[in-house]
């Protein structure tokens, strides 16, 4: 029986566990990741120092973990009998607290890591590389070229929801819901925790002085701008997601090409990607070490979402349980 049989076979079952050990075998592998990653936040406001910043992110962060145990214990449990209702609510506490951390980022960031690693990033850079892109592609600055990665490091938000919002709400095929979601929560949940760790805030910010050309103002320059200081975290470019999310998509669709859409799209996509990665350096936001380590968490994502959704078919086939993401 192939992954997308078992996923078939298994999607058609009652969305009723039988017990509570049913229950907790359940569990999916991107439950237990997205929990986890709520749980980690939760643990770093904690040992933040206290101020009335403090509190605001510690309420914010146990709303979401709250959120996301809630919804978890109602579909693995049962509780919820609604198919749809069941699917709805499943999909948007998974994905929408993982979107919605992100925006308290801007916050937490300073709270839990004031420091900044900019300029050992961009020593590691020069060892590594022998150069920094931001700083080389500095000399082909000008109205067109910053107008084009301008438009395409925007259009990396128009990307995720050409690819989020069909596949988690209208896909029918349950190896690509299970596959796609679990890749982009990897990518997510894994480079937002290492926005802790190695925070920062890109060349544009740290280095300003040491380029010779600003960027001439532009529809899409104006609009990432405005974006970025809005709706930023700020201090997150290591890894850079704006590399790893159309990575991962890229490499998905490429897998898929067999199928439609991404027989069409698959193409576009890489071309997309590859544009989205350059803009990020050009644009200053990002170190060539944020890209490659974007790169590598891409990678990585997409090889975990194929073995480990094949591994969850056949685990719950054996198990007689639910499908890991309930079907409408």
């Amino acid at each position: 029986m192939t992954t997308d049989d078992q996923l078939i076979h298994i999607g058609a079952r009652p969305l009723a566990s039988r017990g509570l050990a049913a229950s907790l075998r359940s569990v999916g592998v991107h439950d237990w990741l997205v929990l986890s990653y709520l749980a980690l936040l939760n643990l770093a406001v904690v040992g933040a120092p206290a101020g009335p910043a403090k509190v605001e992110c510690v309420t914010r962060m146990l709303l979401l973990l709250s959120a996301e145990l809630a919804a978890v214990v109602v579909v693995r449990g049962g509780f919820l009998k609604h198919r749809f209702t069941c699917a709805l609510l499943y999909r948007l506490a998974i994905f929408g607290t993982v979107q919605l951390s992100y925006f308290f980022l801007a916050d937490l960031l300073p709270l839990v890591r004031p420091i900044s690693l900019d300029f050992e990033l961009h020593a590691l850079d020069l060892k590594l590389f022998g150069v920094e892109p931001a700083m080389a592609l500095d000399r082909v600055v000008s109205p067109i070229t910053t107008e084009w990665f301008a438009f395409f490091y925007y259009g990396y938000f128009f990307l995720l929801a050409l690819h989020v919002i069909p596949l988690l709400l209208f896909a029918r095929q349950p190896r690509i819901v299970s596959e796609f979601s679990l890749g982009l929560l990897v990518v997510f949940c894994v480079g937002h925790i290492l926005y802790m760790v190695v925070p920062g805030f890109g060349p544009y910010h740290a280095m300003a002085e040491q380029f010779a050309h600003p960027f001439p103002q532009g529809l899409w320059l104006d609009t990432v701008m405005t974006t970025v200081a809005e709706g930023g975290a700020q201090k997150d470019i290591f890894p850079s997601l704006h590399t790893a999310a159309p990575m991962f998509i890229a490499l998905f669709s490429y897998r898929n090409r067999h199928l439609l859409p991404f027989r069409y799209t698959w193409v576009p996509v890489v071309f997309m990607a590859l544009n989205i990665i350059i803009a990020t350096m050009f644009l200053r936001w990002h170190y060539v070490i944020d890209v490659v380590a974007g790169l590598v968490l891409a990678v990585v994502a997409w090889l975990l979402s194929v073995h480990v959704t094949t591994w969850e078919a056949r685990r719950r086939i054996e198990h007689g349980l639910q499908a890991p993401w309930p079907a409408y």
